[in-house]
């Protein structure tokens, strides 16, 4: 059975033709296809819409007033519709990330890059904040995915690993003059640490992982950001616990030291959450291609 709304853009179509043969080669109908639904569509109006000529048909001033309202209302949908498959397409669009600060520098920037180059006309939005509140806005669909420090558990996520980072301890040159060996974690705890806030989904990997051999740490210095991490370890206020993906040019060049732990932290990593309950949208999913 035809829709109402076909049978709108059947009438549109007439109105527009003033010929019911002309309106049927438009829409690739038979002429007695589109003479039956003007029918059907005056009977459920109660309403004449059009009036016979020997020339076609000319529009009875109900059928003008309705043709008014018809043709704006067919033209936004066509628009909606195109609108649609561009951004199917990328043509349009508006991605929307959550990362931290760390993360941000040192993994999403290269993959943003890449995007932007390969579909300029998708906005970007990026919003920086720390895991917990990055997972919250992905639950508020503020954001389309977050990418955050792993482990994340949470049953609404879709969690996907991306990679693999390692948590080390690091010191100045004056602080590594007295360190001849690797450190059991209790010795660790014993020293001035630089640790992240205590909210990151960072340090409270490394304190439970710690929790489960015995040791407890707390910080003498707490930072908000990676990279303070990395500068106060530079001038010896303390030893910092950072990821030493994240550290390598400090490492590489002998600013910073990696102090050998007896026993490595393990690993963990770095990945993407989505809602599970909604779809994402094609510039998200275009985007997690290239992760």
């Amino acid at each position: 059975m035809i829709s109402k709304l076909d049978l709108y853009r059947v009438f549109g179509c007439v109105g527009k033709c003033k010929s019911f043969s002309n309106a049927a080669k438009e829409l690739y109908m038979t002429q007695p296809a589109v003479s039956q639904s003007i029918m059907q569509l005056e009977k459920e109006l109660e309403i004449r819409l059009f009036t016979r000529t020997p020339k076609g048909v000319i529009l009875t001033n109900e059928g003008e007033i309705l043709f008014e309202y018809v043709s704006s209302a067919i033209s936004l949908i066509d628009t909606g519709e195109k609108k649609m498959l561009d951004s199917k397409n990328l043509m349009i669009g508006e991605l929307k990330i959550g990362v931290g600060d760390t993360t941000s520098k040192y993994f999403l920037l290269s993959y943003l890059e890449e995007f932007h180059i390969k579909y300029p006309n998708v906005k970007l939005k990026i919003l920086n904040r720390t895991t917990e509140e990055l997972c919250n806005l992905v639950k508020m669909g503020e954001i389309d995915l977050a990418i955050c420090n792993l482990p994340i558990e949470d049953t609404a996520l879709q969690i996907e690993e991306r990679m693999e980072i390692q948590d080390i301890f690091v010191c100045g040159a004056r602080l590594m003059e007295n360190i001849k060996r690797p450190l059991t974690f209790e010795e660790i705890s014993n020293m001035p640490l630089i640790l992240l806030d205590s909210k990151s989904n960072s340090r409270q990997y490394v304190e439970s992982y710690l929790l489960t051999k015995g040791v407890s740490i707390s910080a003498d210095i707490e930072l908000g950001a990676h990279d303070l991490l990395l500068q106060f370890a530079k001038i010896n206020l303390g030893i910092a616990c950072v990821v030493k993906e994240f550290s390598l040019e400090y490492l590489k060049k002998g600013i910073l030291y990696e102090v050998k732990t007896v026993e490595p932290i393990p690993k963990r990593n770095i990945g993407f959450c989505y809602l599970k309950s909604v779809s994402l949208s094609p510039a998200a999913r275009t985007f997690l291609k290239l992760l």
